[in-house]
């Protein structure tokens, strides 16, 4: 990890900047929010890109579900389905996966090299380290949009988190991961039968007639309550066969 900057001190109101890194996709920062509701809780560490809130080791249920709904809507018969997740994140999507022994390979594309350094020698490894230490687990530093288009790899599941959603992307260009030809390369690289989920911190009735029209079947979204506004949700489809 390269040098802390603009430490802040410790309060629910202002959290500490553990690492800020300007990269090819604008700022990236972590940061250390408290130690929770009591002084028992553990800290709190927040992603924020080009200002904009990201995510948080604060729950986790939502992410954790994007893999859960996904293998729950994979035949039970598929022999070790070979999972991609779109977005390393805090890392509570990893964590799930590997400590499911019916997931066979695991890749994981993530685009900001200072995320994947946060979780490998960082303080998100307490909740990834035993997962990339996993022998399925690879790391792939690189565009989610770029791999899906360039990769020859087929997936059972594609599990992608890398926006706040369909409709709140972090960066313009991931727009395009949402749009016909987007949603035709996850179709791609998806085996017959395969599953797209997609997190989203809000629904999205939108993205569900993109992904009918884009030839998925078994449309669904799950929610997921959290403390205050709107539910999560997760975007299910199935690749027809």
């Amino acid at each position: 990890m390269q040098p802390l900057h603009d430490i802040a001190i410790a309060t629910d109101e202002q959290p500490v900047v553990l690492d800020r890194r300007d990269g090819p996709y604008g700022e990236v920062v972590l940061r250390r929010r408290g130690a929770g509701p009591t002084l028992t809780d553990p800290p709190v560490y927040e992603i924020i890109a080009n200002g904009c809130f990201l995510m948080d080791t604060s729950d986790g249920r939502s992410e954790r579900l994007l893999v859960r709904a996904a293998l729950d809507a994979l035949p039970a018969d598929r022999p070790a389905p070979v999972l991609l997740i779109g977005g390393l994140g805090v890392g509570f999507s990893l964590a799930e996966a590997a400590a499911e022994p019916r997931w066979g390979r695991i890749t994981v594309v993530e685009r900001e090299q200072a995320v994947i350094d946060w979780h490998r020698a960082g303080p998100l490894s307490a909740v990834s380290a035993r997962a990339l230490a996993d022998p399925r687990t690879r790391i792939a530093h690189t565009d989610l949009i770029a791999h899906l288009h360039g990769a020859q790899a087929e997936y059972d599941a594609l599990c992608l988190d890398i926006d706040n959603g369909p409709d709140w992307t972090v960066t313009e260009d991931n727009g395009g991961l949402y749009a016909p030809a987007g949603l035709a390369a996850c179709a791609a690289r998806l085996s017959p039968g395969g599953v797209l989920a997609v997190w989203s911190a809000r629904p999205s009735s939108g993205f569900e007639d993109a992904l009918r029209n884009a030839g998925f079947s078994g449309v669904r979204t799950e929610e997921i309550p959290v403390a205050r506004g709107v539910p999560d949700v997760v975007h299910l489809a199935v690749r027809g066969a």
